[in-house]
């Protein structure tokens, strides 16, 4: 069991079972979102998510079909959503409590990185989204 919540405590989760690989995603919407150089996403399945404070979540629609929830309080991003990937959150790694057994285990979208960030670890990189091939059961 692992659990987190946003900067104010006002927005909290579990998420049961083994955590996936994180994904860090460099495209531009990402960068926005998050004000750093790439995400650090969980893909977590949506049933394996418990949300306590969801009258505090905030929506934006960042593209077609894909939305970004935050804490309207504090502003903390706390996972997306896309209907191209029905059942999986992307939960933002940073909001874990607890130590993370769950490592890195791609580069996605560094065809969109930030000019000013060089990705210098041995990771597998993809130019844009994770392929076919390489996308784990929680993708």
């Amino acid at each position: 069991m692992h659990t987190g919540h946003c900067q104010c405590g006002g927005v909290r989760f579990r998420i049961r079972g083994e955590l996936a690989a994180i994904q860090l995603c460099h495209c531009s919407q990402c960068r926005r979102a998050q004000g750093t150089p790439f995400a650090s996403n969980l893909p977590v399945a949506e049933d394996a998510f418990e949300l306590t404070g969801a009258q505090l979540l905030r929506s934006f629609e960042s593209s077609p079909g894909k939305h970004r929830f935050f804490c309207s309080r504090c502003g903390s991003p706390i996972f997306s959503r896309t209907e191209a990937k029905p059942g999986v959150l992307r939960v933002r790694a940073g909001l874990i409590n607890e130590p993370l057994a769950a490592r890195p285990g791609m580069h996605i979208y560094v065809g969109s990185a930030a000019s000013w960030w060089t990705v210098g670890d041995d990771l597998p990189r993809f130019e844009a989204g994770v392929v076919q091939s390489e996308r784990t059961d929680a993708d």
